[in-house]
């Protein structure tokens, strides 16, 4: 995915070292085990029900390439900081593509905590990770969300405002409160979006940094 968005910009060269960094903090966040260096890019055993690992590779290259031709199962995903079409390009026959997100990279301070009244806040942090849960006055789960700061990037994981709950500043206090749990301002702050959530990041001042596709065996 490469969608056109005002003010987005996409870099010529991907740092391999702020994937690689965004991929730990993750698998941090997710408590997975940490990447490991793979045929030029990185593998993560995920090991559950839909997925038995991934690969996640700053660039294309020619290891991609040879791995995709060694991959003959479902359930083993390959992610590739290039778009739809690239992706499809290395690829043997058999292989689909599963999603089309981006990344998105942001400088600023996170936007001041404003949580709309009739809701209430929970922050949950064990070492590096934090966990912001937002609920009703009554309980009811509403928005949820998962940071991990590691090794110079601050990673936003599992973004999630309910149907319900939407289009009433809860994204924004979400990220705002897990943004506030940042250690160090110099670390880089990353995450990946859907065309939906891309439009709220946007609005908070988040820049395109690349497309991120997946494939998979059909």
């Amino acid at each position: 995915m490469a969608p056109a968005r005002a003010g987005a910009r996409r870099l010529t060269t991907i740092d391999p070292n702020l994937v690689h960094t965004w991929l730990a903090a993750r698998s941090l966040a997710r408590g997975l085990p940490a990447p490991v260096a793979e045929s030029g890019g990185w593998r993560v055993d995920t090991d559950s029900e839909t997925e038995l690992r991934r690969y996640v590779f700053a660039q294309a290259g020619d290891g991609l390439i040879r791995l995709a031709r060694t991959i003959d199962r479902p359930r083993i995903f390959l992610k590739l900081c290039a778009d739809a079409d690239t992706l499809l390009s290395l690829l043997p026959a058999g292989w689909t593509i599963t999603d089309a997100n981006c990344m998105m990279t942001n400088t600023a301070q996170p936007p001041p905590l404003a949580l709309p009244t009739g809701y209430a806040l929970h922050t949950d942090r064990r070492d590096a990770v934090t966990h912001v849960t937002i609920t009703t006055d009554e309980g009811a789960s509403a928005a949820s969300g998962y940071a991990a700061e590691q090794a110079g990037a601050f990673v936003y994981d599992r973004i999630i405002v309910e149907d319900a709950h939407r289009r009433r500043g809860l994204g924004s206090a979400l990220m705002a409160a897990l943004g506030a749990a940042r250690r160090d301002p110099a670390s880089q702050q990353v995450l990946t979006a859907t065309d939906m959530g891309a439009a709220l990041y946007a609005s908070l001042g988040w820049r395109l940094y690349a497309p991120y596709t997946t494939a998979a065996r059909a």
